[in-house]
């Protein structure tokens, strides 16, 4: 995988960077986000594919990024599909900070140190291009303000901003309510990013933990949300801080 194009965890890290304090938004469940947009990027790489509400890994070829190639490793290794919510609510947090250092080692940001209160050691990232965030944000802008389908990365950016709670950081206050509900929309425009973003929703919901059912759930049961956004609808088919 060349370094021209921008990987999903990164594109979300940099959106939720404040250039102004560089601190991130949404901290407590970006981690989740990140984790779920390296299963997104790579899906789009064509390593791993969904299977309900499983990733499968169907080719375990590493990619060239040290990050998704990690991640790919441990999939496969568990050597059947795994849930999505079990793997994004699995133990591996850390990932913010994983991606805030390696964001720095290629030149996208730097890291600013400094103190809280006077006594605790603190570190800051600043964007180095502000153009690259911009653009990043362009994309977003686009997709809610034409109406016109977006691309499956940019549907994918999009659900995970969402399911991250990056929609008050991105679009605040009552004048940005309507660009919020678009970009929660756009999560029906891409499979994976759609399975994905549920699947993050779900962790931070306690969805994760709790005990899967050993018989069917009765007539009129609501499914899990990362089940439901692979359905099939009617009609068409779903495209689908540091501190």
């Amino acid at each position: 995988m060349g370094r021209s194009r921008r990987t999903l965890p990164e594109e979300l890290l940099l959106l939720a960077l404040d250039p102004a304090t560089g601190t991130t938004a949404q901290p407590q469940s970006l981690d989740l986000g990140l984790a779920g947009a390296q299963l997104v990027e790579l899906a789009l790489a064509g390593r791993i594919a969904p299977d309900g509400d499983r990733i499968a890994v169907v080719m375990p070829r590493p990619t060239g990024d040290p990050t998704l190639d990690s991640a790919l490793e441990l999939l496969r290794r568990r050597g059947s599909p795994v849930r999505a919510v079990h793997w994004i609510g699995g133990p591996r947090l850390g990932l913010r900070q994983i991606y805030l250092s390696h964001l720095e080692r290629c030149g996208m940001v730097h890291a600013v140190a400094g103190q809280m209160c006077g006594v605790l050691p603190t570190t800051r990232y600043q964007a180095t291009d502000t153009a690259i965030s911009r653009d990043i944000r362009a994309r977003l802008d686009s997709a809610i303000r034409t109406g016109v389908p977006p691309d499956p990365r940019t549907a994918a950016l999009a659900a995970l901003a969402h399911a991250v709670g990056l929609g008050k950081h991105l679009y605040p206050g009552n004048e940005g309510r309507s660009s919020r509900s678009r970009l929660r929309d756009l999560i029906r425009h891409d499979p994976m990013g759609g399975l994905v973003a549920h699947a993050v929703m779900d962790v931070q919901n306690g969805v994760a933990a709790q005990p899967r059912r050993s018989s069917p759930a009765p007539a009129g049961a609501r499914q899990p949300a990362a089940a439901v956004a692979m359905q099939p609808r009617r009609g068409s088919m779903a495209r689908v801080a540091a501190h």
